[in-house]
C-alpha cells in the first residue's frame, strides 16, 4: 500500500507546480485556453505513444470503458482549465486554497452517493487540513476583501470537478492497464477542453514555438506524470484517502511561488504547510507501518 500512497502523493506534487508556471506563461501573453488545450494535446500524444511502445498484450477497451475514461478525462481537463482561468483573476495562493476544498467535497460525495461514512480520523484530518490551507494560503492574516468573485467561483468549480475526478477515477477502469487508462483519460480531457474553447482557439494567433515550450513542460507535469501515477495509485488507495493525500498540492504550490515567482510567504503560511503535511502523515501512518 505504501507504494500506491507515494504514487498519489508524487502525482499531487507534480500538479502543485503548475499554477506558478502558468502565471509565467500568462506574462508572455498566452491564454488559459491556449495553455490548457496544447498541454492536454501534447500529453495525449505522448501517453498514447508510450502505451503503444510498452504494451505487452492487446486488450481492446469496451465501449463502456471508453465512456467512463472520457468522462474522467473531461473532469480533470475542465478542472485544469477553470483553475488556470481562476489564477488570472485571483492570486495563485488563494486559488489553490479554494481548490483544496475538493478534499471534504470528495468525502461528502462518497458519503452521499455510496453511503461510505468517513472515519473519525479522516474527519479530524480533514479539519486540520482545512485549518492548514487557511493558514498556508495567507488568508489567515488578510481576508477576502478585494478579491474577484469571478475568480473565486472559477476556483470553486475546479474544486468540485477535482472531487468528481477523484471519485470516478477510483471506481472506473480498474481492470485497465494504467498506460491505456491514462491515455484514454487525457484523450477525454483534450476533447473536452477543445470543445469548450473551440471558437477562441480557432481565432488564436499565439500557436508558436513559445507556446510549444510551455505545452511540453506543463504536459509533462500536468498530463503525463500525474495521470499515470493516479491511474495506478488511486484505485488502490481509495477516493477518500487519495483526496486527502492530494492536498500536497498546496505546500508545493506555495514553495514554488515563493522561490520562483518571489511571492512573500510568512511564518504563519509555513506553519500551515507543516500542519497539512503532518496531518497527511498521521492519516496514512498505519499504511507505512505495514
Amino acid at each position: 500500500m505504501t507504494r500506491y500512497i507515494l504514487m498519489v502523493f508524487a502525482g499531487a506534487c507534480s500538479f502543485g507546480i503548475l499554477s506558478t508556471f502558468v502565471k509565467l506563461a500568462y506574462r508572455e501573453g498566452y491564454t488559459a485556453a491556449e495553455i490548457s488545450v496544447t498541454q492536454a494535446f501534447t500529453g495525449m500524444i505522448v501517453l498514447w505513444l508510450l502505451y503503444l511502445i510498452t504494451r505487452r498484450q492487446r486488450h481492446p477497451m469496451k465501449l463502456r470503458d471508453w465512456a467512463w475514461m472520457l468522462i474522467t478525462g473531461g473532469c480533470i481537463g475542465l478542472t485544469s482549465f477553470v483553475y488556470y482561468v481562476s489564477v488570472a483573476y485571483i492570486p495563485a495562493s488563494v486559488a489553490i486554497v479554494i481548490l483544496m476544498q475538493f478534499t471534504w467535497i470528495g468525502l461528502l460525495m462518497e458519503a452521499l452517493l455510496f453511503k461510505k461514512k468517513p472515519s473519525a480520523l479522516q474527519l479530524i484530518t480533514t479539519i486540520l487540513i482545512l485549518v492548514g490551507t487557511w493558514m498556508g494560503s495567507g488568508l489567515a492574516g488578510g481576508g477576502l476583501a478585494g478579491l474577484s468573485v469571478k475568480g473565486m467561483l472559477y476556483a470553486g468549480a475546479s474544486a468540485f470537478l477535482y472531487a468528481v475526478y477523484v471519485i470516478v477515477n477510483s471506481r472506473a477502469g480498474k481492470s485497465l492497464d494504467a498506460g491505456k487508462k491514462s491515455a484514454a483519460t487525457i484523450t477525454g480531457s483534450t476533447l473536452c477542453i477543445f470543445l469548450v474553447n473551440a471558437p477562441q482557439l480557432v481565432a488564436s494567433t499565439h500557436f508558436d514555438i513559445g507556446l510549444l515550450k510551455w505545452a511540453l513542460f506543463l504536459s509533462l507535469f500536468g498530463t503525463i506524470i500525474p495521470p499515470l501515477l493516479f491511474a495506478k495509485g488511486i484505485p488502490k488507495v481509495g477516493a477518500g484517502i487519495s483526496a486527502v493525500i492530494m492536498t500536497a498540492e498546496l505546500p508545493v504550490a506555495i514553495v514554488c511561488s515563493h522561490f520562483i515567482l518571489h511571492e512573500p510567504v510568512n511564518g504563519l503560511q509555513w506553519a500551515g504547510v507543516a500542519l497539512m503535511l503532518l496531518s497527511m502523515l498521521q492519516l496514512n501512518a498505519h499504511y507505512f507501518r505495514k
